[in-house]
């Protein structure tokens, strides 16, 4: 009886026990499994301090493009005391800005913020709430809309007459001209224009003070990013550009002070009727008007208008001037493309009048010009996002607070995207084409000059707008002569607009006085 109940016994348990091993296995498989789905982002070896510094050169989109060809379209960097996840195609691109658009809806800041007289009131990095919504639907809505571009036509056909003008001296006499300085005059003015009004510059001192101080702003922010790296020693500001930041956005503070009070006045001469004019308001107008309304669903500040123009000033001027040099730098270096356009042009508008916006929609090759320019030459190189919450991507797990750095450069030249993507081919846009592909959805993550989603840039149609009817002026009413040599030097600059690294000289040759 005894024996019966030992074997009974030992019996149960090791049929027990191999019920717990077999679980047991079970589990550690389970985990394996879990873990090779769910990985920690890969990240190429890195020095101690400076991390991943060492790997980047002057161009980073470049540097970064370079990296991820060897280690993956999804990679961890650390830069110093700063770590951030590296996006490379348009795959991963798509999870992150649309399959977690919501998650990815914050942008991150960099540098200190204590240096910023702004502080809170930011526009393009403010977090994705009720301020942040309200601005943006503004933005759509009134400041930014077609309607409100459309108002501003005349604005912007002046300011081209006034480039055109400044070129017909140059070829009179025989000169050169910095080409960049031009276009850059040309896309600060009309921005100042449509921002503030051609009564706030009358003096043109204004217009050019405000374009040296976002100039030097994005110098000095640049500089200022270091604090990145040194981590906590970043807020002692050990090289002075926190300080210089903050006489910079002070100046620009008193000008717009002065501009705002200037509006405000003008307002009170006309009796205080917002409705009166209407087709007159300029973004200033309508910001105060929203600042005065005390039922709006979000009451503006003084800062949060300034800060708005600061953030417009900062996007706007040296992007679309970055963005018309490259275009002319690579129509001048491709002769067949240059003869395309300009019998284009000369099909649809004739030889009796000057190229205009209403033309635009009537001229495929010019769009296709510079669509394809912004695919090679994105002035925005990066799409800056931040998780809110862990969540996986691409069968990696990334954690909140995750600073993205979207690298748009690499995206858009990415030859399991595009058919021979470092070669400037215009014809790729066309609808009627031999390659393979045609016309770029807005979904089509191959393509995305100004990003995507909630946090897409506000601004395109206008960047659209002036660089797309500047450049048929420019090739309509003369030919071109480049300084030293039959091609444009290329090399890309290390600016955060990525735009040519040497100044962009010519002699311009009139060919057709639209005057």
């Amino acid at each position: 009886m005894d024996y019966s109940f030992y074997v009974f016994s030992s019996s149960l348990f090791f049929f027990i026990l191999t019920l717990l091993i077999i679980k047991f296995r079970s589990k550690i498989r389970t985990s394996n499994s879990s873990s090779d789905e769910i990985r920690q982002l890969p990240s190429p070896p890195s020095l101690p301090i400076i991390g991943h510094r060492h790997l980047l050169g002057s161009v980073i989109p470049k540097s970064f493009q370079a990296l991820a060809k060897l280690y993956g379209p999804l990679i961890q960097l650390r830069l110093g005391a700063s770590t951030c996840m590296l996006v490379s195609n348009a795959q991963v691109a798509r999870e992150v800005m649309k399959t977690h658009e919501l998650n990815f809806c914050y942008r991150p800041n960099f540098g200190s913020s204590e240096y910023f007289l702004y502080k809170g009131s930011y526009f393009i990095a403010a977090p994705y709430g009720p301020y942040w919504r309200f601005m943006k639907k503004l933005c759509v809505t009134q400041l930014l809309s077609s309607s409100q571009l459309g108002r501003f036509m005349h604005v912007r056909e002046q300011e081209i007459k006034k480039l055109l003008k400044s070129l017909m001296v140059c070829s009179s006499e025989g000169r050169e001209c910095d080409l960049g300085f031009e276009l850059t005059t040309l896309t600060n003015n009309i921005l100042c224009r449509m921002a503030m009004s051609t009564t706030c510059f009358d003096n043109d001192d204004d217009a050019v003070e405000i374009h040296g101080l976002v100039k030097e702003f994005l110098e000095v922010g640049a500089k200022l990013s270091i604090g990145e790296v040194l981590g906590p020693l970043g807020k002692f500001d050990l090289f002075g550009y926190g300080k210089k930041l903050v006489k910079i956005v002070a100046k620009f503070d008193r000008i717009l002070e002065r501009i705002m009070e200037e509006h405000e006045h003008e307002h009170e001469h006309d009796g205080g009727g917002d409705d009166e004019g209407e087709t007159t308001l300029d973004m200033m107008d309508i910001l105060l008007r929203v600042y005065r309304d005390p039922n709006a669903q979000v009451k503006l500040t003084r800062n949060d208008i300034k800060a708005f123009f600061l953030d417009i000033f900062l996007a706007g001027t040296d992007t679309s001037s970055v963005a018309l040099q490259w275009s002319m730098a690579e129509i001048l270096n491709h002769p067949i493309i240059l003869r395309k356009l300009r019998a284009e042009i000369a099909a649809v508008v004739g030889s009796t009048r000057m190229v205009n916006e209403s033309d635009v929609p009537n001229l495929p090759y010019l769009q296709a010009i510079v669509k394809e320019v912004l695919r090679l030459h994105p002035t925005a190189p990066f799409a800056l996002r931040q998780s809110a919450q862990d969540c996986i991507i691409n069968g990696y797990q990334v954690k909140s607070q995750t600073r993205t750095l979207i690298n748009v450069y690499a995206i858009m030249r990415d030859p399991q995207s595009w058919d021979n993507p470092e070669n400037f081919i215009p014809e790729r846009f066309l609808e009627t084409t031999h390659y393979d592909i045609i016309k770029m959805s807005v979904n089509d993550f191959r393509y995305i000059p100004f990003g995507f989603g909630r946090r897409g840039c506000p601004g395109s149609s206008l960047a659209l707008t002036v660089i797309q009817a500047t450049i048929a002026a420019l090739i309509q009413c003369f030919d071109w002569k480049i300084k030293g040599g039959d091609r444009v030097n290329m090399e890309e600059g290390s600016s955060f607009s990525a735009g040519l690294a040497k100044p962009l000289l010519c002699y311009p040759i009139l060919r057709y006085n639209p005057f």
